[in-house]
C-alpha cells in the first residue's frame, strides 16, 4: 500500500515519527505545564466539561466586552445600546454555563 503525502511539513513529520528521545518528551511536557500555570483557560489533567466550557464562555464574554467593534456589531445587531450589551455580557459571564453539575462522591 502507497501512501502518498503532500507537503514538506507533513513529509518532515511522518519521517521523524519513532526519533521522539525522553528529552524531548520531557521538554514538551514542561513547556506545556509552565503555559496551563501562566494561562488559567488552557485547562489541566484534572479539568472537567463544565468547568471546560465555563473557561471558553468567559474568554468570549471577555472578548465582546474589551474589544469595542464587537460590542458596537452585538449592539446594533440586538438593537440595544453599547452600555446594556456589556452589561448583559458581564452578567452572562457569572454562571455562563448555568449551575454547575451534582458531583459523585465516590
Amino acid at each position: 500500500m502507497t501512501v502518498l503525502v503532500y507537503g514538506i511539513d507533513a513529509l518532515a513529520s511522518t519521517s521523524n515519527m519513532g526519533c521522539i528521545k525522553a528529552s524531548d518528551r520531557f521538554n514538551i511536557n514542561s513547556q506545556l505545564e509552565h503555559l496551563q500555570a501562566k494561562h488559567v483557560g488552557t485547562g489541566h489533567a484534572d479539568l472537567n466539561r463544565f468547568e471546560w466550557a465555563v473557561n471558553i464562555q468567559r474568554d468570549s464574554y471577555a472578548s465582546y466586552v474589551g474589544h469595542y467593534p464587537i460590542l458596537a456589531y452585538f449592539a446594533i445587531a440586538e438593537n440595544e445600546s453599547i452600555g446594556r450589551e456589556r452589561y448583559n455580557f458581564m452578567q452572562k459571564m457569572l454562571l455562563p454555563c448555568g449551575l454547575p453539575p451534582e458531583r459523585e462522591d465516590d
